[in-house]
């Protein structure tokens, strides 16, 4: 039997912290926590989890500057949690790279649904330059190619070093070119889950993959926006 994924846990409220582990062990999910940003850091660095539960309030380092810090060197998913009322600081960890946010108080079921929605592939941890793949189930368009069997996402042959929500977004779209999506068709389809978030959660992550994806951001080819309605992919290149 193949170990369960492994989860860093990351709260300075000890309390909170021993609730979320017990929980995420009966779940069947492998554990190791921290309770300063420093350490967290050196969590990450030391075990390699297959996915981050990131406080935003902790000392020595906060959550923002960790989250900023880890996207350095890799891409392993980072669920922020807050117990902050203001959006800025939702919006900030999403521009520092956070997949997703969820907000204290909530419920182990809640938590759970998140975890499997932010772990269904595994993140390659560094772009790496290699001939983009040959196989079967790809999808082509200019000079992206996506691997939907690798979950990988590949531009000039260069693998995209990507965030898990940043590859769900362009897959979904690129599956479904010139079609417009509203941020709100975005959130339900691509975030799932019922998620409750801003629609700036939507441009926000939009903005990120044009960084990544497109040769000039700012006149993108690929990521379209259809003012005044949403997004949609640009297959005519």
């Amino acid at each position: 039997m193949s170990r369960g994924k492994l989860i860093l846990v990351v709260d300075d409220e000890k309390n909170i912290l021993d609730i979320i582990v017990f929980n995420l062990q009966n779940d069947g999910y492998e554990t190791v926590s921290a309770m300063d940003g420093e350490q967290a850091v050196e969590m990450q660095k030391k075990y390699n989890p297959d996915l981050i539960l990131l406080d935003v309030m902790l000392p020595k380092m906060d959550g923002l500057s960790v989250c900023k810090t880890i996207r350095g060197y890799s891409n392993v998913p980072i669920i922020m949690l807050t117990a902050r009322a203001d959006e800025v600081d939702k919006i900030m960890g999403l521009e520092l790279g956070a997949d997703d946010y969820i907000t204290k108080p909530f419920s182990m079921k809640e938590l759970s649904a998140r975890i499997m929605a932010n772990t269904r592939r595994t993140v390659s941890p560094v772009p790496v330059s290699i001939e983009a793949p040959t196989h079967s189930n790809i999808i082509k368009c200019g000079n992206i190619t996506i691997d939907c069997d690798k979950y990988e996402i590949y531009r000039k042959g260069q693998l995209l070093d990507l965030t898990y929500r940043e590859y769900e977004l362009l897959k979904f779209m690129a599956t479904q070119p010139e079609k417009v999506f509203s941020r709100e068709m975005l959130l339900e389809k691509v975030w799932g889950f019922e998620f409750y978030g801003d629609v700036r959660t939507v441009d926000v992550t939009i903005r990120r993959l044009r960084e990544k994806l497109e040769e000039d951001p700012g006149n993108p080819t690929y990521v379209m926006t259809k003012r005044g309605v949403g997004y949609y992919f640009n297959d005519k290149n």
